[in-house]
């Protein structure tokens, strides 16, 4: 059952649903997600049964506005400790994409954080996210569980027609969806590890490494072998059924060039002008991040269900700015 946002009643009704345990889809201002009560472990339980999902691999926990702009005290019940750096982070970029790891209070979030003794938790920026997650507190519920709203290691949904699609054999029952029209960012959020004292990037988005070493007045780690799990940091993930490579431009077009006229079942998404290429199917890539970002998993759905075979995209620009596309594409083709 898909109801309009921007009824009052529907962010009720969606706030209740959530709190009697079940799942909604809930659109945020990076992607669609499958929202569960994080407090609740049936619930939670449903969302990696949903997805498909593998039980040790956490969610990230979605929270209201802090009252007062007090971050410390919104993350408290769920976090054990936070680092004065992290406090930087939520003051500079919450709400919006960004997701702080902070070391969990053990009797909280347990199905939620995968078993780790780590807790993912952001405050999404989009208004239907922020009006439903104040409206789920009032009915008691804590924080809420939600990775984006897909069958597992499948493209992101960025609307709520995506949501539909992906899981349309669960009742009215079962799954309730808002319509907030399509995600702003359109990728997932920048994760950054605050849990060991130093931040470590665990997943690129839009809000970049430059910005991110600013806040915090350190260098920015890498991932290593003791970073906790995070979500979306698997080496193949956000895939569509046809097979999606990566080419530079140049590569891109010879390829075209040899297959010429038999070019068929290839669709091609790219920021340069192809020659040739009779019978494939082309879209233009943004030239800004930004924009690429935002329409990028549409894309790969809107190609994706033509019945290619072949998906063939042109690298990405260097630069941070582009990390978040490179990351999600580099993924995808995996």
């Amino acid at each position: 059952m898909t109801l309009n946002a921007s009824d009052p009643a529907a962010i009720e009704q969606a706030a209740q649903r959530l709190a009697a345990g079940d799942l909604v889809g809930m659109p945020t201002e990076t992607v669609y997600g499958l929202a569960a009560d994080a407090g609740n472990a049936s619930a939670v339980r449903g969302i990696f049964e949903a997805k498909g999902r593998p039980s040790d691999h956490p969610l990230i926990v979605h929270l209201p506005p802090a009252e007062g702009g007090d971050w410390r005290a919104a993350v408290a019940p769920l976090a054990r400790e936070v680092p004065d750096f992290a406090v930087a982070l939520m003051n500079a970029f919450w709400p919006g994409p960004l997701t702080l790891i902070l070391p969990r209070r053990p009797e909280v979030a347990a199905v939620a954080a995968g078993g780790q003794d780590s807790v993912g938790l952001r405050c999404p920026s989009h208004p239907v996210a922020q009006a439903l997650l104040k409206a789920a507190r009032a009915h008691g519920v804590l924080g809420v569980a939600a990775p984006s709203a897909n069958r597992f290691g499948r493209v992101s949904p960025t609307t709520a027609a995506h949501v539909a699609e992906e899981f349309a054999e669960l009742g009215d029952e079962q799954l309730l969806i808002l319509d907030g029209g399509a995600c702003p960012v359109g990728i997932e959020s920048t994760i950054v590890d605050c849990s060991r004292g130093v931040p470590v990037l665990l997943r690129p988005g839009m809000v970049t490494p430059t910005q991110i070493e600013a806040v915090c007045g350190q260098p920015l780690r890498e991932r290593d072998e003791a970073a906790p799990r995070a979500s979306g940091t698997l080496e193949s993930h956000y895939a569509p059924s046809a097979q999606v490579r990566l080419m530079p431009a140049a590569q891109l077009q010879a390829a075209l060039d040899v297959l010429g006229a038999d070019a068929k079942g290839i669709a091609v998404y790219a920021r340069a002008t192809l020659r040739g290429g009779r019978g494939v199917t082309q879209r233009r890539m943004p030239a800004d991040a930004a924009a690429c970002a935002q329409e990028l998993f549409a894309v790969l759905r809107e190609l994706d269900a033509t019945g290619v075979k072949l998906i063939w995209v042109e690298k990405p620009p260097e630069g941070a700015d582009w990390d978040g596309v490179r990351d999600r594409l580099q993924r995808a083709a995996a």
